[in-house]
């Protein structure tokens, strides 16, 4: 008979880091990462996955960690928003989104910064309507959505930017 106090140890890779926590097999990856974790930035929304302030990059894939068993991810790198840069530093994409003003309240930004990180490693040129699509699973209830979607435009600008200036040096 399986007991669902049990515990086990996970051991994840997080943001480049192995780490472990000791939960139960049924625990859900966003509960993992912020309870046993402390990496708070993904936030819980809704719990049925249909707003995306939960993403995580899972092997480079959005992922929403609200519906994700933590121990099914052991094998896999999980990136949360606390691990797209380095500490003190902002890539192209979080500067564009403190530019154009597409955090407002911030609830939802982490989950939009997955989401453009992941369409801009796989498509670094988007057509407005791929940015439409990357971002149809995020919900936003402070903006029009015309804020972050200059956010994106604006993170385009800047990496290919800093790229021509890579060249340049």
């Amino acid at each position: 008979m399986h007991n669902s106090a049990t515990k086990e140890i996970l051991r994840l890779k997080v943001n480049g880091e192995e780490r472990e926590a000791l939960a139960p097999p049924h625990k859900l990856l966003l509960d993992v990462l912020r309870e046993d974790l402390a990496l708070t930035g993904s936030k819980r929304g809704c719990d049925d996955s249909s707003c995306g302030c939960c993403a995580v990059l899972v092997d480079g894939v959005p992922t929403l960690a609200c519906v994700a068993l933590a121990a099914s991810y052991q094998d896999c790198e999980i990136t949360t928003v606390e691990g797209i840069a380095a500490p003190g530093t902002l890539t192209a994409v979080q500067e564009g989104y403190v530019e154009a003003g597409g955090t407002q309240c911030g609830f939802c930004t982490p989950g939009f910064l997955i989401a453009t990180k992941a369409l801009l490693d796989r498509n670094p040129e988007p057509t407005p309507d791929d940015i439409r699509e990357a971002l149809s699973s995020n919900l936003c209830r402070c903006t029009g959505y015309m804020q972050i979607y200059e956010s994106v435009r604006l993170a385009i600008e800047r990496t290919k930017s800093s790229q021509l200036d890579a060249v340049r040096s």
